[in-house]
Formats: structure tokens, sequence, C-alpha cells
């Protein structure tokens, strides 16, 4: 595999783990993976409940918990670790700040378009801005708003397609429909960043997301034009992620039919791993009687038919009877735990012999 450079970064194995929340991507997976050459990613999505010993206020208990989880990464690995902050979260900005404050190597950002992304950045910030898209407009929008507000091009961009897991920047008559496939909107993306690249004179590689799960697809995607790949699903099942032994379990466990879309109460369509929870939601069983901390912006607690950081901090810990997984539609394929490094290893082999067939 080519090494991945993003700016001054120069990662030996051109693999970005994707960033996880609630509590999923923590320290634990993000140290592990960058010790293996690539992109470990740190999700400060939910950090204020996970670190609500340090302080009662969310707002403040999710710095405390970001800058904790960067200082105990620092400590496990000298390698490349990035934060995944979500556009949509109502402390967007906090978690953005924190992260470049703490000099994190990048920062991703989806679930809406990061414009504002670059206002944050000070003279000797060090952290390198990634947004997420899911079409080539995304890709052109972003970089001509902070070129002509911020005198600043993305580092990179991350372009996901509707294979992912968790929340899903498609409406859901998109997410099957084949123009809106990864192998259909990635040459999109390329040949618009490529554009770009053109007409400023900078480098942005694109990494590819989305239900990429062997070293097989690495190589097909990377043939593509792609240069790297953001995997999420394929790190759960291993013993350094954060989540529970129990959430784990969960993807052991599940069938290619299990994996399915659902509303979320954020106003996005998700794919997560079917349980009672989810069915008891669909029955109307399920009602939030207070919001816990005003998350996430879109989220009206007067229309949710439950807390969705609630839920995933349930998940988060094992108790999926009030909970669920979110998960990639490649979920179903994990059959055991194993260490971050024998993942690596056998994306290694796969790739390998994918070049060699």
């Amino acid at each position: 595999m080519k090494k991945l450079n993003i700016g001054n970064l120069s990662i030996s194995v051109p693999i970005v783990q994707g960033g996880m929340g609630v509590g999923i991507s923590l320290s634990g997976l993000a140290s592990a993976v960058a010790n293996e050459g690539g992109v470990g990613v740190i999700s400060s999505a939910g950090l204020g409940l996970l670190y609500r010993n340090l302080s009662k206020d969310y707002i403040q208990a999710s710095i405390m918990g970001l800058k904790e989880e960067l200082r105990k990464a620092r400590e496990k690995t000298k390698g490349v670790i990035g934060v995944n902050v979500m556009v949509a979260m109502s402390n967007f900005a906090d978690m953005v700040k924190t992260a470049i404050a703490e000099k994190a190597d990048i920062i991703f950002s989806g679930a809406g378009l990061p414009l504002n992304l670059p206002s944050f950045l000070q003279k000797d910030s060090v952290t390198k801005l990634v947004p997420i898209v899911s079409s080539a407009r995304a890709a052109r929008v972003i970089a001509e708003k902070w070129h002509n507000l911020y005198n600043y091009l993305p580092d990179a961009f991350v372009v996901e397609g509707p294979k992912a897991g968790g929340h899903l920047g498609f409406k859901d008559e998109q997410i099957n429909d084949e123009h809106f496939s990864l192998e259909h909107i990635l040459p999109e993306v390329i040949d618009e960043v490529k554009d770009i690249e053109t007409h400023y004179g900078k480098s942005i590689p694109v990494i590819v997301a989305g239900g990429i799960y062997t070293g097989e697809d690495i190589k097909r995607f990377m043939d593509m034009g792609a240069a790297g790949v953001q995997m999420g699903t394929r790190f759960v099942t291993t013993e350094e992620c954060d989540a529970s032994d129990i959430f784990k379990q969960t993807y052991i466990e599940a069938k290619q039919e299990d994996i399915q879309i659902i509303k979320s109460p954020v106003g996005m369509p998700g794919r997560a791993i079917f349980s009672k929870f989810i069915q008891k939601v669909k029955e109307g069983q399920k009602q939030p009687k207070t919001c816990m901390c005003k998350c996430i912006k879109t989220c009206d607690i007067t229309k949710s038919p439950y807390c969705i950081i609630a839920a995933l901090y349930n998940a988060f810990k094992g108790n999926m009877d009030n909970g669920y997984a979110f998960a990639g539609a490649n979920a179903f394929r994990a059959t055991k735990i194993v260490s971050v490094k024998e993942t690596f290893r056998s994306l290694l082999d796969e790739f390998n012999r994918a070049i060699n067939k």
C-alpha cells in the first residue's frame, strides 16, 4: 500500500479508523491503530456523559473528556491521532477548539457541512482539517467557502458512501440507488478535487469510506484513485475497541438481515443492528421524558421517539435492552474478536492477495 500524505503528515498505512460514538472509538482503539501506522480517531460525541464525574455540566465535561482522551492516546502512541467532530453537535465549536488547542493531528468533520471549521485555527495551529462529504458538490462548496472566507483549503477529503454505519448523509431513497453508490460518487469527488487542486495549486488527497471491510476493498478503491480508506466497522470487533464486550458481541451475532436502516431522532437515516430497543421504538413504546443534554442541534425532544445519546451510551456500556449498535453494512461478516495488530495483518494479507490475483 502507498503511504497517505496529509499536508506534512506521512501515514505509512493508508487506513483511517473511523470515529465512532458514543464511546466506541476513544484513546484505546485510536492509539492501537496509530501504533500500526494508520490514523487513530477519537470520537468527540457524548464525551460529556462518559466524563460526567469531572463536571455536572455536559459542555464542560465534554471539553475535559476530550483533553483526557487525547492525553491518554499520546501516552500510548507517537502515531497520528485525529478527532471526529460532527457539525450537528451542539458543542461542535467547543470540541473543535479543544482538539486544536490540544494539537490533535487531524479533525474529521461531517454530519453537515463544516463551513466555518478554519475559523477556529490560530496562527500556531498544527491540526489538519478534513471534511467528510457525500458528493462532489459538497466538496466544491466547502473548498470555495473556506478559500474565500479564510484563505484555507481542506487538507484532505473523506467521501463517505451509503454503506457506512451510523448517520448517513443520504436520503432514504438514495441509500440503495446505484447512482449514489460509493463506486459512483468517488470518481465524481476525485474529478472535482482535481479541479480544486489545479485551480489553487494544492495537493488534496481523497479518502474513501462507507462499507469498506477487506484488503480487497482497499485495493479496489485505491485503484479507482482514492489515496486512502476510512474503516470503522472492521475495528469494532477488536480487543482494543473501547466499547463493551456485549456491544462487540452484537456484531458477531448479527446476521445480514439484522443490519437495517432506521430513522434517527436527529432527522437523518442511520444504519444499525436490529435490537429489542429498535422494535419497541417501531411499536411506539419509547418516548423521552426529558432532554439529557441537548447534544444535537436538530433534535426536538417533543417529537423524538427516544433520546439518541442515551440509547448510544447504553449500548456502549452493554445495556442493549435500552440501546442499539450503529454498524456498517458489512458488520455481519465479523466472526471473532481479534487484536488491532491482527486486523492490520489480515488487511495487508488480503490486499496483497488481491494484487496477486
